[in-house]
């Protein structure tokens, strides 16, 4: 196995964010690299030779090259198995990758509509079409996590321990209270609220956040 530190890309507040609350989690040994998106440091060669799809996060585990933030997530907490942000339980395991895979192919490509409109159509007129119904469908993508998170009734959104989920539930959340939605996330989603701030409240979620310069829930 690779001893040297894992090299992690990053964009603040973005969908990274998890992996990178994740790693700070397993307390392994890590280099961030932060990519300037706004600045289109993302397109640069020597990114695209890393992740072609020229995306966040992205991380390289001695010659290993990882992309796309469920596989991240999920090769972090088997690398780190002592960190247990995997569930052991069939059930809990399974819940878990079906939020990852919920977070990764709806939540986040419906708020990708209205972050990044112009991946969607061409012209001016279209595009704020895309942005109206983007932020239709967000509205209802937010209800149906906090119905979710409401009807199940335990602690973490997997179960009753911590997982990579929550980290990754965190990420839309803090979204939600982004300029773009601008969403009050704790009157109209307090029960989401209510685990963002149990997020919000373990050390390496503080220490992340300080780093990227994210406010605390």
């Amino acid at each position: 196995m690779n001893t040297r530190p894992i090299k992690f890309f990053y964009s603040p507040g973005a969908c990274s964010l998890a992996s990178h609350i994740v790693l700070e989690e397993t307390g392994a040994a890590y280099e961030a690299v932060r990519i300037a998106l706004a600045e289109g440091a993302q397109r640069q060669p020597d990114y695209l030779a890393l992740n072609p799809k020229g995306r966040v996060p992205v991380i390289v585990d001695g010659d290993f090259v990882l992309t796309e933030s469920p596989a991240i997530l999920y090769y972090l907490a088997q690398r780190f198995p002592a960190a247990g942000l995997w569930p052991g339980d069939p059930q809990a395991a399974a819940r878990c990758a079906e939020w990852l895979a919920w977070g990764s192919s709806g939540i986040h490509v419906t708020y990708a509509h209205l972050s990044r409109p112009e991946r969607y159509t061409n012209t001016e007129a279209a595009i704020e079409d895309v942005k109206a119904k983007a932020r239709s469908a967000s509205r209802e993508a937010w209800e149906m996590v906090e119905a979710k998170l409401a009807a199940a009734k335990s602690t973490w959104v997997a179960g009753e321990h911590y997982s990579v989920a929550d980290a990754y539930a965190f990420v839309f959340w803090n979204w939600g209270r982004s300029t773009r939605l601008g969403y009050d996330m704790a009157r109209d989603f307090p029960v989401w609220t209510e685990h963002a701030r149990r997020v919000g409240e373990r050390p390496a979620v503080r220490r992340t956040l300080e780093q990227e310069g994210i406010a605390l829930p």
